[in-house]
């Protein structure tokens, strides 16, 4: 079982691939979004959530989705042509950082995918060459909550990964991006994503026994509970950040 059937199986219940409960989602997409004919992106889409979520809020809205998981796209393309809507959202399977198309788009999405890029500055970047001017970034990556002790470093994590809240928008800023909206993920949104992603990981493995693949799956949930509980629940927190581009001097 590789990585993405993994991911796949674990976000089977909680789809937003990030600690965010509905009523976040649905209130940052309404603060992102624009009425009447418009164009989104969503570099690191996975199964399209989020551009599902978009489309039923803005019914006249254009979308493209990018991603390298071609089982993720496949469930997408059915999702929409199921909803109707394939003839107003593309998807690509393709790597999200060399992504390229002939438009430009109101809004880009690149929420929990800032690792296709290599760390949340090089995901503004990526995004950015998107962007129509007067557009907006919805971006959502991690931050330390509190510095990091070994528990969390044993997870797996190294204290450089990230910064803390403030520092991680100074470095946004800095890099010429002024936030005009914000969410930070609360503890409970938190325990809601990881119960989740690793109740539904076992209960697929408990509800296929005779399946090869049982024990890595039962084994990858315990490791990542372990990591969880024992690692970063606390340490590790999210933050959604809708931006603009600072003015020209």
């Amino acid at each position: 079982m590789h990585r993405q059937q993994i991911s796949s199986i674990a976000h089977s219940g909680h789809p937003i691939a990030a600690p965010l409960n509905d009523d976040s989602v649905h209130a940052l997409l309404d603060r992102a979004l624009p009425h009447g004919e418009a164009r989104l992106l969503d570099l690191g889409c996975g199964s399209g959530t989020w551009l599902a979520r978009a489309q039923a809020m803005r019914p006249e809205l254009r979308a493209d989705g990018v991603d390298n998981d071609a089982g993720a796209i496949a469930t997408a393309r059915r999702a929409a042509d199921d909803a109707g809507l394939g003839d107003r959202v593309a998807f690509h399977v393709q790597d999200a950082a060399e992504f390229t198309s002939p438009h430009l788009y109101d809004v880009v999405v690149s929420v929990g995918a800032a690792h296709a890029f290599g760390g949340l500055l090089p995901t503004l970047k990526a995004a950015g060459r998107h962007l129509s001017p007067g557009g907006s970034i919805l971006v959502g990556d991690g931050f330390w909550e509190r510095e990091p002790g070994q528990a969390t470093l044993d997870a797996g994590f190294t204290t450089d990964e990230y910064a803390d809240l403030a520092t991680t928008v100074d470095h946004v800023m800095a890099d010429g991006w002024i936030p005009v909206h914000g969410h930070v993920s609360t503890l409970q949104e938190w325990d809601a994503y990881e119960w989740s992603w690793t109740g539904d990981l076992s209960r697929w493995a408990l509800d296929h026994p005779e399946h090869p693949d049982t024990a890595q799956a039962l084994e990858a949930a315990a490791a990542h509970r372990d990591a969880w509980l024992h690692g970063y629940r606390g340490t590790l927190g999210f933050v959604t950040l809708l931006l603009r581009q600072a003015p020209t001097p």
